[in-house]
């Protein structure tokens, strides 16, 4: 018999998110990465250079004022780093395996390249990339794995990896948001006279048209939601639009205004997001919550990201495991 005990096996996890600017100066700069991104502005250099420029110079002031009111930075990785702490926990309960998480942002640090450097270092046998988008879109999921594919390639981290492409209706993300939205249910004045605004991120219609299954998945999940929830009453809408393109229907301000109109109390979802963004703290906290009031909606209730939610970070675990069968 041997008398060294088997070797646990070593898997990094790398958990991907857009990042945000962790100070004002780093408003601008990580405005032009996102838009300097081809999935996101899809031209040819110079062109895209040039354009990334210029909306990250038009939209910097504008977006400092945004920070400026959350504390000067945003609290995504802040948030990620206990998303990678509690999943961490969770996944080291099982003794056959170690796991290590790591975070790779895709606008601001940490870069991919600075998170490939830190799993060379652990040397994984093996590697999940798991996006902290529910759903797949060019856009997010999309972009990151094909950025880390290519940062990985350049820098020779050849180990195996499995990627989760998304996950709308998988059970424990439903339990944790269907547990928010009963709590926030508790809240209303009148609890029969409500609407659930499922608000996720918008797209450029142009991106759905050409085959992006972003819409179809989160209304997927809110149909799955609905479900559980049985409440009758709800939309499916889209926020944070921006530019001259045609954005994807209907817009969660109209929704919100339309809700005002009918003398209904709301419920809102931020159903895109699993962590605060300036889209949460601002634009549903502050800009929508001044916007129902001058609506005449009764209640304005604003579910929470579901962050480190037992039953969220119990799913992301159970992908995580099964990520390789």
């Amino acid at each position: 018999m041997s008398a060294h005990p088997e070797k646990k096996e070593k898997i990094a996890v790398v958990l991907f998110n857009m990042g945000g600017p962790d100070s004002l100066k780093a408003v601008k700069p990580f405005l032009f990465n996102l838009f300097y991104d081809p999935a996101i502005i899809a031209l040819k250099n110079p062109l895209r250079w040039l354009v990334a420029k210029s909306i990250s110079g038009k939209r910097g002031p504008i977006a400092r004022e945004i920070y400026q009111k959350i504390g000067g930075k945003s609290p995504i990785l802040e948030q990620t780093r206990d998303q990678a702490k509690a999943l961490e926990q969770k996944l080291n309960q099982d003794e056959n395996s170690e796991y290590r998480c790591f975070i790779a942002m895709r606008y601001w640090h940490p870069f991919a390249r600075e998170t490939v450097k830190q799993v060379q270092a652990y040397e994984p046998d093996r590697i999940v990339l798991l996006p902290l988008y529910p759903h797949y879109s060019i856009t997010t999921v999309g972009s990151s794995l094909i950025n880390w594919d290519k940062t990985a390639r350049a820098m020779g981290l050849d180990i195996p990896y499995r990627a989760i492409r998304e996950y709308p209706e998988v059970e424990g993300y439903l339990a944790a948001h269907t547990d928010l939205i009963e709590k926030a249910r508790s809240e209303l004045t009148d609890p029969d006279n409500f609407r659930i605004l499922y608000s996720a991120h918008g797209l450029p219609e142009k991106i759905i048209e050409a085959g992006d299954p972003y819409r179809d998945q989160v209304e997927q999940n809110c149909r799955a939601l609905q479900e559980r929830l049985g409440h009758p009453d709800h939309v499916v809408c889209y926020q944070s639009r921006s530019g001259p393109l045609k954005w994807i229907e209907p817009y969660t301000e109209d929704e919100i205004k339309r809700a005002g109109a009918d003398q209904k109390s709301v419920i809102i979802v931020p159903i895109a997001f699993v962590s605060e963004h300036s889209e949460t703290l601002v634009e549903l906290d502050m800009e929508y919550r001044e916007l129902a009031a001058e609506s005449g909606v009764k209640d304005y209730i604003r579910v929470a990201a579901i962050g480190c939610h037992d039953s969220f970070i119990t799913a992301l675990s159970k992908l995580t495991k099964e990520a390789f069968q």
